[in-house]
């Protein structure tokens, strides 16, 4: 089935009576029933190489190389792959998945070109990103690069403006909302594993013990952090007013570095779009950024350098998120929500600003909150980060999540005293130190 170029022809809920999961050995048959995916990769299917690259979390994800190119093909499988069939999980996540890619390439870009998308088996085949590498395991390596920032803060501006009642009419954007909404599934699963499991008993939480066990205990019995959680929680819950990428975090961001220095940076594995506020994406990125700060010692003995350079990027992923998002304001403000009747049709360009930057703060607010939730539940929760996971011995690990935990409490507890990620990076240079 040939890939869906506008918006309206992926509404429709797929029909999964014929779905039947690829097994290695017979990717490369069942690709062939794709004349675009024959037309990428040449020659005939016994020439194709096959190979499984899968995290192990969610779901298959094959590279097929043949005599004249290569493809990633990915499909879901009707559970959670890392837990088990004892965790049923829709089909459809590939459905929401092919829609939030579709969108993404219209509002902003950087993202896998699909090659062909076929609904009732669940499967996305799209351009094999083989020269790239996961930007956590570029970070991990101590690999700078450089534009990531820009790229990711111009990719989240465009994307949550464009997707929100401040481009779309109210109507298009509750058509948008309600598609999305569906997503029901994995929704939950950010709403349990980042907002609820890690702070209280469940069997899907693990950390590192014994040397976390306490604080676990404190954590748990902690009520002020608790309640700052569950504020998140609420407004996860409740606000749907961009379309999110749902799982942005540097696993997420794919880069490259050609021999001549320029480089290309993707998002990837939004499958866990939906509708919802625009700081969480904000948030989950930098909460990343800042996990791979508190990591660094526990990497190698001297990281000061890039330690500097990831809160340096924390800070630009935010002033850049902020001057695209304000350019936006100015030139695109055409939905329903701050009606330009109301201020540049009537020579109130000032006002227009003043609200721009008050959306803003309220914005930075809520996405320094939802960096901390995202902070503690890659320590605390079921789904850990390399940063953190590859460091030895365990109690070198256990130091350098001490320091973030910490970091993460103030992050919720203090996001309006805080205020903005400036302070947010002072605050984790003065953890850093404390806890040396």
């Amino acid at each position: 089935m040939a890939e869906t170029t506008t918006v309206q022809k992926t509404e429709g809920r797929p029909d999964y009576s014929s779905y039947r999961p690829m097994e290695e050995c017979d990717v490369a048959q069942r690709l062939a029933t794709y004349p675009e995916v024959v037309e990428v990769l040449g020659g005939r299917p016994t020439e194709w190489a096959v190979r499984e690259v899968g995290d192990g979390n969610l779901n298959f994800v094959y590279i097929v190389k043949g005599p004249n190119g290569s493809l990633c093909a990915k499909q879901a499988l009707p559970f959670v792959r890392l837990v088990g069939e004892s965790w049923p999980l829709p089909l459809d996540r590939s459905h929401f998945e092919h829609g939030a890619l579709v969108r993404q390439a219209q509002r902003s870009g950087h993202v896998p070109k699909i090659v062909t998308y076929d609904p009732g088996q669940a499967l996305i085949v799209m351009e094999n990103l083989g020269r790239h590498k996961i930007w956590r395991n570029a970070l991990i390596a101590g690999e700078r690069h450089e534009s990531a920032a820009d790229v990711l803060a111009n990719f989240m501006a465009e994307t949550l403006f464009r997707s929100s009642d401040l481009s779309l009419d109210a109507a298009s954007r509750k058509v948008e909302m309600v598609h999305f909404a569906a997503n029901t599934a994995l929704c939950k699963i950010t709403e349990d594993l980042v907002f609820t499991d890690p702070y209280r008993a469940h069997e899907l939480n693990r950390w590192t013990s014994p040397e976390l066990d306490d604080t676990v205990a404190a954590i748990r019995a902690d009520a002020e952090w608790k309640h700052a959680v569950q504020e998140m929680k609420a407004l996860f819950l409740t606000r749907t007013e961009a379309l999110l990428h749902g799982d942005l975090h540097t696993g997420s961001v794919m880069v490259s570095r050609t021999e001549t220095g320029s480089e290309d940076v993707r998002i990837i594995d939004p499958e866990f779009a939906y509708y919802g506020p625009m700081g969480f994406d904000v948030g989950a990125l930098m909460a990343n950024l800042l996990l791979a700060f508190y990591a660094q010692d526990g990497l190698a003995d001297d990281r000061s350098g890039m330690k500097d350079w990831l809160l340096a990027q924390v800070e630009r992923v935010w002033s850049g998120f902020a001057e695209r998002f304000t350019e936006l304001w100015r030139t695109e403000r055409t939905g329903d929500s701050y009606h330009r009747s109301l201020f540049e049709d009537v020579g109130d360009e000032e006002a227009s600003a003043a609200a721009c930057n008050t959306y803003l703060a309220r914005l930075q607010v809520e996405a320094i909150g939802f960096a901390g939730a995202k902070m503690a539940r890659r320590i605390l929760g079921l789904a850990h980060v390399a940063d953190l996971e590859t460091i030895e011995p365990a109690e070198r690990r256990a130091k350098q999540e001490k320091r973030a935990l910490a970091l993460a409490r103030m992050l919720l507890v203090e996001r309006h005293a805080i205020g903005n990620f400036a302070e947010a990076c002072e605050r984790a240079r003065q953890v850093d130190g404390e806890e040396r």
